[in-house]
């Protein structure tokens, strides 16, 4: 009985002593601040960065954590990225020019005496009633709509209102080594490529990997893939082995 006092004094204060550092432990850690993990999207977002890579700071030391915040790299990108992101105007293709062979339709809002379709003749003009012939020639169907709307106002009718469109594009051409050779009616987004499989395809003599297009005057060699426009003549040569 004695030896077993002298063993529960021995382990009283050794008992007492572990408690305190369990405690001292968990006050510890309750006084700790608890931070989210932020994912970096967050973070180019909303201009502040991530905290998964920072350690957990306690509260008695907040002023030296953000001060060692700030210094860091990591915050000037964060500072330095912008929150949105303005995307650059869409490139779009210059106004299509008319010429001899285009059919219009024009539509003189109010007067069905002159809504009509008409064709540009080989001068380049289309002819309506009242004003008689109008130059259309390189000029865009926004810009033949003002011209007549101009001519009209002129003694005819007080605030025309028009709007002209494309019903239908002159033909383009396609010579050489295809099949049927000829005129075609042109169809808006075409290429060299389709132009030659209305033609029903190379003949066995073609040069397969380019052609001569001729745009607007001018001769140029280009692959199948080049868009084509209305009026243009492609030409298909032969090649020589």
């Amino acid at each position: 009985m004695a030896q077993l006092g002298v063993v529960r004094a021995l382990l009283l204060p050794l008992t007492a002593g572990m408690a305190a550092l369990a405690l001292a432990g968990c006050m510890q850690t309750g006084s700790e601040l608890a931070m989210a993990p932020r994912s970096d999207l967050d973070a180019m977002a909303y201009g502040q960065p991530s905290y998964s890579s920072y350690p957990t700071a306690s509260a008695d030391s907040g002023g030296a954590v953000r001060a060692s915040y700030t210094a860091s790299p990591r915050y000037a990108y964060a500072a330095a990225t912008p929150a949105a992101y303005v995307a650059a105007p869409a490139a779009h293709d210059a106004p299509y020019r008319l010429d001899a062979g285009d059919k219009l339709r024009v539509v003189v809002f109010g007067q069905e005496g002159l809504t009509n379709t008409y064709a540009i003749d080989a001068g380049g003009a289309i002819t309506m009633p009242l004003i008689g012939a109008v130059a259309a020639r390189g000029n865009t169907p926004a810009g033949l709509a003002a011209d007549i709307s101009a001519r009209l106002r002129n003694g005819y009718i007080r605030e025309p209102s028009v709007a002209v469109e494309v019903e239908s594009y002159r033909p383009f051409f396609i010579l050489g080594e295809v099949a049927a050779p000829g005129q075609y009616p042109y169809v808006p987004n075409m290429s060299v490529e389709s132009a030659v499989a209305i033609a029903g395809g190379f003949s066995p003599r073609a040069k397969r990997d380019s052609v001569t297009l001729t745009h607007n005057a001018g001769r140029t060699v280009v692959p199948l893939g080049t868009s084509i426009s209305p009026g243009d003549t492609v030409l298909v040569g032969e090649r020589w082995f």
